[in-house]
């Protein structure tokens, strides 16, 4: 192992310590007593402020996507799609732009076992000379609901039961059966696809309808969709159990240990798109979250790829 690769950044070392009003310590290792053996008195300020911030130091969890893990790597234009946009990323096929991707898992808390059934988050962050370009979504195409205003009711619904901690599927069910719109994402949810294997062979997806610009000011509808070159696999429910009893954090190993060792997950992203102006010949609504585009109409056109080959 080499030691220097784990050494702690040094972007923000200072000469000295200081209390949290700035004044100077002089001593960060050893607490104020009544001679050498003598005991700790209260009037050491540093100590007492040191161990009130330790009492009282926490990371707020998120509410969802608690769970998760991070690699940075590389977006690189394969196709020249300047008649749709005028976005920097895709200036011009060959053109890398650096990236973090952080894969998650959605209800549950930040320890709990990554092979859980459970949506997975595939948010991809693009660092372009115009600016940060976030792409935020799931493994899966669709969502459970259409209008904002019921997510945190969802969410509840998915929430462990806060005295058993268990999640309680007659309670997901309850509230999904009062939101009909919600059935397509179930039967993503609860086929094979539920139970990712790893990080590394999920796909991911925008969801949403975004719109892409081109320098003329012409708008095109498109959608957005991750494509792992290491293949999709995913996990039956007595094979979670065995993987996620051996390891529950093993999605986030696979992915830290395989970049570790040169296998750089790779992705093709391919996009659809729409003429807004035929949005309303057909027999779905193109800017609905819950439903798919049909590939026979609007075909996958792959437009870039993306590789993760640094660990953070």
């Amino acid at each position: 192992m080499d030691p220097t690769k784990y050494r702690p950044r040094d972007t923000f070392d200072t000469t000295h310590w200081t209390t949290n009003s700035g004044a100077p310590v002089s001593n960060n290792m050893n607490s104020l007593t009544v001679g050498s053996r003598g005991p700790i008195l209260l009037e050491d300020y540093h100590l007492l402020e040191k161990l009130a911030n330790f009492d009282r130091e926490r990371i707020p969890e998120r509410v969802v996507h608690a769970r998760g893990a991070v690699a940075k790597g590389f977006f690189e234009t394969t196709k020249d799609i300047s008649n749709l946009t005028c976005a920097d990323v895709f200036r011009g096929v060959g053109v890398k732009t650096p990236v973090a991707v952080r894969f998650s898992t959605v209800v549950h808390s930040r320890h709990s076992p990554e092979t859980l059934r459970d949506p997975r988050g595939f948010a991809v962050k693009f660092y372009t000379r115009e600016g940060n370009w976030d792409l935020v979504g799931n493994n899966m195409p669709v969502f459970f609901i259409r209008d904002g205003i019921k997510f945190p009711d969802m969410v509840h619904a998915f929430k462990p039961n806060p005295r058993t901690e268990a999640q309680e599927w007659w309670r997901v069910l309850d509230f999904l059966s009062h939101h009909p719109e919600s059935c397509h994402m179930l039967t993503f949810l609860l086929d094979d696809v539920g139970i990712p294997k790893n990080y590394r062979t999920m796909k991911g997806f925008g969801v949403h309808t975004f719109k892409l610009l081109n320098k003329a000011g012409r708008e095109t509808y498109v959608k957005f969709h991750w494509i792992p070159k290491q293949g999709e696999y995913s996990l039956l429910d007595h094979d979670a159990e065995i993987v996620g009893g051996k390891d529950f954090s093993h999605a986030t190993h696979d992915l830290l240990e395989n970049i570790d060792q040169g296998n750089f997950p790779e992705w093709t992203l391919c996009i659809q798109t729409m003429d807004p102006a035929t949005e309303l010949q057909y027999d779905f609504d193109p800017l609905d979250v819950t439903k798919t585009w049909p590939e026979d109409k609007f075909p996958l056109m792959e437009v870039g790829r993306m590789v993760l080959n640094k660990n953070v």
